[in-house]
């Protein structure tokens, strides 16, 4: 099996910590385990010290399981099955349904794994993109030239990672109906959360038979240390996944569980937390967008990701890479989503490191 390297972890994996100010990631700001503490008032580690540092739930706890339910309409705890994050149920989704010859059609740019893990299993890939003069939406008439008779699945990031573009449910219904012509699975990605209240956001897996939701407490809920994330299907699939699960993952860790559930069971706390960061930094990045020359963004609905287009003298590449060294700021390139001349700008940083990150890249962009 053959595989590209995977453009936007290489990129992250070589300079992030390199950065002063990292305006790369597409995590609202990460807690402390102090932090988490505190908003929880759990005795967080006497909890940990009567805890068996054995497999523990294989699947994920009941009370994980219970609690990831309760973000879908009709998704049964037993239909949960715990993830290595989002990555991890991806691979999951793909490595048990896709074969040698199938059709893939993917969403692009797009969170990588969602074309190179089909096209490395020997899927045919179609590429379904997004158009910058149409707010980063596809077109539906594209997707419908593009399906065949044997697409075995389309894939989505929802919201788009890199562009923080949401698919709103009417049209994620019509993508329902063009997959549900040729009985395709539809697998969308649904870590970022949007918090812009005039977007009427809906899980695949509550607008279709054959839908797969992934996600994961590393973006929306800025956990993504611990690791975990979940698959949200019918029970035909969850009990196909656990089959393939079995050869990719055992179990998350205890620890890793046991704080999944203290941010599950705490949700709400952790979203009004974390809807004040996005939309105070979104306002303050739109504010600054609109007042820095040779900068540009189709601004995303509230979720923690942005795509900026860069006016500059050099490549994307060579200018992020020159960014980092000179002054510290580090953005991912158009290049590590094949699409140059744009760079991903994670503007829900700490709002000091952001504040900073932007005033000096601003001032960068002047003379680059």
């Amino acid at each position: 099996m053959k595989i590209a390297g995977f453009g936007v972890e290489e990129w992250l994996n070589v300079h992030e910590r390199e950065a002063k100010y990292d305006l790369a990631q597409s995590t609202i700001t990460s807690f402390s385990m102090d932090e988490i503490k505190k908003l929880t008032q759990a005795d967080i580690y006497n909890q940990l010290n009567e805890q068996k540092m054995n497999y523990g739930w294989i699947e994920g706890s009941p009370t994980f399981k219970k609690e990831v339910s309760k973000m879908y309409q009709n998704v049964a705890p037993d239909n949960i099955l715990q993830t290595n994050g989002a990555t991890g149920a991806n691979l999951l989704a793909i490595y048990s349904l896709i074969e040698p010859g199938d059709h893939v059609i993917s969403v692009y740019p797009s969170y990588q794994q969602l074309y190179d893990i089909p096209r490395s299993l020997g899927a045919d890939v179609s590429f379904w993109k997004l158009h910058e003069d149409k707010n980063w939406y596809p077109d539906i008439e594209e997707l419908k030239s593009l399906i065949r008779p044997n697409t075995k699945m389309i894939c989505i990031n929802n919201a788009n990672n890199p562009t923080g573009t949401i698919l709103d449910r009417k049209f994620l219904e019509q993508v329902v109906e063009v997959a549900r012509s040729v009985g395709a699975y539809i697998l969308v990605d649904e870590v970022y959360l949007p918090f812009d209240k005039n977007v009427d956001f809906a899980p695949i897996v509550d607008l279709y038979e054959k839908g797969i939701s992934t996600n994961s407490l590393s973006k929306t809920y800025s956990m993504p240390g611990i690791r975990v994330g979940w698959t949200a299907t019918n029970s035909e699939l969850a009990d196909l996944f656990r089959k393939y699960r079995d050869y990719t993952m055992i179990c998350s860790g205890v620890f890793s569980d046991q704080m999944a559930c203290l941010i599950l069971e705490n949700k709400d706390k952790v979203l009004d937390r974390n809807k004040k960061i996005v939309l105070d930094n979104l306002a303050y990045f739109k504010d600054w967008v609109e007042k820095t020359d040779k900068i540009s963004c189709v601004f995303p609905n509230g979720v923690s990701t942005s795509f900026v287009k860069l006016e500059t003298k050099k490549s994307s590449l060579e200018f992020c890479r020159d960014l980092l060294k000179d002054t510290g700021v580090l953005l991912v390139p158009g290049e590590a989503f094949d699409t140059p001349g744009y760079a991903r700008l994670g503007y829900c940083a700490p709002h000091e490191t952001l504040t900073k990150g932007l005033e000096v890249l601003g001032e960068y962009l002047q003379t680059n």
